[in-house]
Order: structure tokens, then sequence, then C-alpha cells
């Protein structure tokens, strides 16, 4: 299996089309957003993965997403913010998705990263930076 994209999102839906075909609406990409009110805050991104499974594939997975810190140390546990493991199932030839939230504590403005990976695979990064307050 592999990750075909990961993105920090506002809304996901899903459509069939004549085929049948699968259609996958994704509203309000992005990699930063404003501060709901002054730090400290707590947000839950909505992170979406798209993942692919191979026709030689196995149809089974894990998908592990840390976030971490932007330019931490990887070994520096303090760096974590959160983890979320999810068993991935998808058919040969198929693709799927996973929906991951997390709780992101921000003290200040800065950058936290997703670290997405199956099965302790190559990871794929994305970065959601949480900005000033908008007045």
């Amino acid at each position: 299996m592999q990750i075909v994209a990961a993105l920090f999102l506002d809304e996901f839906d899903m459509r069939e089309t004549p085929g049948p075909s699968t259609r996958l609406d994704l509203t309000g990409v992005h990699f930063s957003t404003p501060a709901p009110n002054a730090f400290p805050v707590r947000v839950e991104p909505h992170l979406v993965v798209l993942v692919r499974c191979g026709a030689s594939d196995s149809d089974t997975s894990t998908l592990e997403v840390v976030y971490r810190t932007a330019g931490a140390d990887p070994d520096d546990a303090s760096a974590q913010k959160a983890r979320n493991v999810q068993m991935l199932q998808v058919e040969p030839g198929k693709f799927s998705y996973r929906l991951v939230r997390a709780e992101l504590e921000f003290e200040e403005s800065g950058t936290i990263e997703a670290h997405c990976s199956l099965d302790s695979g190559p990871v794929t990064i994305v970065p959601f930076t949480m900005l000033e307050p908008v007045d």
C-alpha cells in the first residue's frame, strides 16, 4: 500500500459518478490557519490521508500519524504532540482514505508536522502552522 496524498482540509465529501467512478471533493485545503483566540489554543484540524493498494499488495496495513514539533529531533519524545494509529483494509487495485483528527495545543504561533506512514514505511510529512490571531 502507498500514501497518495495527505492534506489538512475543512471539508471532505465523496460522490459516485457513472462508471462507477468515485469523486472526492476536498474543500478548504490548507497548511496554516490563524489562531481562533489568544494563545494558548487547542485545535483539532482535519487531516485526510489518501491511500492506494496495488494489485499485488497486501490488502491490510497500519496507518500511523505522529504529530511533532517542526524541526525537532525525531528521537526527542517531548517533540511528539499527538499520535493516531488505524488499521486499514483496502481491496487490491483500489483507493481509500482515512480521516485523522488530533487535539493539538499551541502555546504560541508555530508549526507542527504530521508524519504519516504505512507499516513503518516511507514517511509523508504535512506541515500545519498556527498563525497569530487576526484582530
